[in-house]
């Protein structure tokens, strides 16, 4: 439906004259006359008023009737500018796009082999809410995840981080590092562990730091000896990964 018909069903719709709409818009009865006889179109100043006469976006004021339909468009509701915009991509992987981007005020999922949007869900995914194997956000869910709350099924890098091997201010994990870190072995300010703790104050069946608690402790404020350390490490846990004795010999 064209502009000035659309005008017209609303304005009878509302049981408006066209003098009586022209009062609610400050113009005169002769200017509403030419746009409902498609002479002249209004300002978007307005489309803006009469909007909010009709109460419906400029959109559908104008003929538009399905907003959903514009991506990647300025669209202007109740006289507030919102920017929207979405991209997939024509190649798909089983059915999936390559690449879909949807961001925009709202719920905008964005669901692909790459993945950016509000809510974004891909094998990467970037987004306030991302799902992914590698996943970046605000809230992170992945295998790898890095944001503000990351949660991963391996490695989780952010503000909070909760995962099998956790960095962050606070990290949660088997492995930890953090400025509160607790697990099985946590590094940090304050690392709290099951097995073996090494930060400012430790905690763990073996504690490493200035100050400390558990079963063996060493107090860095006296010199140690970092072979004895390591040999009493292999004592008590004979089966520790190469990697994570490798993490203790450089933080102690």
């Amino acid at each position: 439906m064209k502009f000035n018909e659309k005008l017209i069903e609303l304005r009878k719709k509302e049981g408006l004259s066209q003098e009586q709409l022209g009062n609610k818009v400050n113009v005169s009865r002769q200017t509403v006359s030419k746009w409902e006889l498609g002479e002249t179109t209004p300002e978007l100043e307005k489309l803006i008023e009469l909007s909010k006469v009709f109460n419906i976006s400029i959109d559908k004021l104008v003929g538009k009737e399905n907003d959903e339909t514009l991506n990647g468009d300025q669209r202007i509701f109740y006289g507030k500018v919102r920017l929207d915009y979405e991209y997939k991509s024509k190649t798909k992987i089983k059915g999936i796009p390559l690449v879909h981007i949807n961001l925009g005020f709202g719920i905008r999922r964005a669901k692909g082999i790459i993945a950016i949007g509000n809510i974004a869900q891909g094998l990467f995914a970037i987004g306030g809410i991302a799902m992914g194997l590698l996943a970046l956000g605000g809230i992170p869910l992945g295998l790898i995840s890095l944001g503000g709350v990351a949660i991963a099924l391996f490695l989780a890098i952010g503000g909070l981080a909760l995962a099998p091997v956790a960095i962050g201010g606070l990290a949660i994990g088997i492995i930890s590092i953090g400025g509160l870190a607790i697990g099985m072995y946590s590094f940090g300010g304050a690392a709290l562990a099951s097995n073996i703790g090494i930060g400012g104050y430790a905690s763990g069946h073996i504690a490493v730091g200035e100050q400390t608690s558990g079963d063996i402790i060493f107090n860095t404020a006296q010199e140690l000896s970092k072979e004895n350390i390591v040999n009493i490490v292999l004592q008590e846990f004979p089966k520790i990964p190469k990697f994570l004795l490798s993490l203790i010999k450089m933080t102690i």
